[in-house]
């Protein structure tokens, strides 16, 4: 049970942690990170693990690794990047986020540690690099049997890199973060192959021609042993069901069918077959059919097309680049019979606003810009005046905040439909943090619906 003087000590250590150097400014160095493990006694290297990399679709892959784990009763510890809306959700064991009382525990364990590295080097440890070792030593004190560890950014100079992971996984990659991991889709691919182990197991999703060649270069520099959507492992059948869709795979070790996904969207199916090949490439063997079925029906994805309000319909996703966005659209035109819909965009400055918003256009019937309270986030009015050019004048509106425009959003379909015989939707994107503080805001409004 949290108590209040927990979350009272909870926000001065998120204080503190604040002050670091942020994880959207990248130094891009493994020294920090290393020397900090180190004198932790290497943590990380207690329980083997899964690094999961790429571009989109990382979150919701790992919590579909750790369902199947869970599911063959390993303890499991996960550590995710970006949060939606408290930071301990980041670090999860045995498929709940740590305690208030567990990260305070950690963080006093760690925190004279975080001084001295500080004191040797000329940049501070930061946000995220403090957040990746709180992770592994929590994962060691418990202790875990296996730890699912996301990439933050790249790969090759990501914290999360100095983890010795049994089986790497390299998720979809596409243009994302280019002030940091290079201008093209080549240079992007060879930083992210940097998770890539010696002798290791790679499961690797479908990738352009380009990025296949240069992934699979490093899978032969390092002798590892590759396990290629669309040839070791596929999804053979997707069909849409009542909340998500049924699916059958073939596995590196055997078929799997008739699974049921709670999840909306071909690339939501795409990373079940990733992550059943990934599990079955670290047990080296067919997993019961029945326990992957269990295992696929308790999945969840918190802001990845999360349906969050009825009457009218709201959903949140946190899709914020052009892969994420197409993957956005594709799923609302193929999966939802909606007859119109009202899309609220908040997105961050450093992003491909234009790719988001030629992305979102051909679904999107009405758009109403706004920002997130990150200080990263894009101006209303730069974002209106992108949106205009793409869009036109008829269909762009603007709120100032968030709260203000997914009110007026939910207030115009709730009055379309009234007056019409299908049903349009609300649907809020751009950001993980528009995503996340899209979900305070929607519970804030249901629970003054239910006075």
């Amino acid at each position: 049970m949290t108590t209040p003087e927990d979350l009272e000590v909870i926000k001065v250590i998120e204080a503190a942690l604040m002050k670091r150097w942020p994880e959207s400014q990248i130094e891009p160095s493994l020294d920090r990170i290393a020397a900090l493990v180190d004198a932790l006694g290497s943590p990380q290297l207690s329980f083997p693990t899964i690094h999961v990399g790429g571009t989109n679709g990382k979150t919701s892959t790992t919590r579909m690794i750790d369902a199947l784990f869970s599911e063959l009763d390993y303890r499991t510890g996960r550590f995710t990047s970006p949060h939606l809306e408290s930071f301990l959700e980041r670090i999860s064991i045995k498929g709940e986020a740590i305690s208030a009382a567990e990260f305070i525990a950690t963080y006093n364990d760690i925190a004279l540690y975080l001084d001295l590295i500080d004191s040797r080097s000329d940049t501070a440890i930061s946000y995220f690099e403090a957040l990746t070792a709180l992770a592994f030593v929590a994962f060691a004190e418990h202790p875990v049997d296996i730890g699912i560890i996301e990439v933050g950014m790249g790969g090759d100079w990501d914290a999360t890199n100095v983890v010795q992971s049994a089986v790497s996984v390299i998720l979809p990659i596409g243009l994302d973060h280019t002030e940091y991991l290079g201008e093209t889709i080549e240079e992007i691919a060879r930083t992210k192959a940097g998770i890539i182990k010696p002798e290791s197991h790679v499961v690797l999703a479908a990738q352009e021609p380009e990025v296949a060649r240069i992934l699979l270069e490093k899978v032969a520099e390092k002798s590892a042993i590759p396990y290629r959507e669309g040839l070791e492992f596929a999804l053979l059948r997707r069909d849409i069901a009542v909340g998500g869709q049924l699916l059958s795979i073939r596995g590196v070790h055997g078929d799997y069918t008739d699974i049921y996904l709670p999840l909306h969207g071909a690339h939501q199916a795409a990373n079940s077959a990733v992550a059943i090949a990934t599990v079955e490439a670290f047990v080296g063997v067919k997993l019961d059919e029945e326990l992957v079925r269990s295992a696929f029906m308790k999945v969840a994805s918190p802001g990845r097309l999360e349906i969050l309000h009825r009457d009218p319909t709201v959903i949140v996703d946190a899709a914020h680049n052009p892969h994420g966005a197409t993957a956005l659209a594709d799923t609302l035109r193929t999966e939802f019979d909606f007859e119109s819909i009202f899309c609220v965009l908040g997105i961050l400055g450093e992003k491909d606003v234009q790719g988001v918003l030629k992305a979102l256009e051909p679904v999107v019937d009405r758009l109403v810009v706004t920002k997130s309270d990150s200080p990263r986030a894009l101006p209303v009015a730069e974002l209106f005046a992108q949106a205009v050019a793409i869009f036109g004048n008829e269909r762009v509106f603007k709120e100032d905040d968030l709260a203000s425009a997914i009110t007026y959003a939910m207030e115009q379909v709730t009055l379309i439909n009234q007056v019409s015989d299908g049903v349009s939707a609300v649907v809020i994107t751009g950001s993980v943090v528009t995503a996340g503080s899209a979900r305070v805001i929607l519970k804030r409004i249901g629970r003054a619906e239910e006075k």
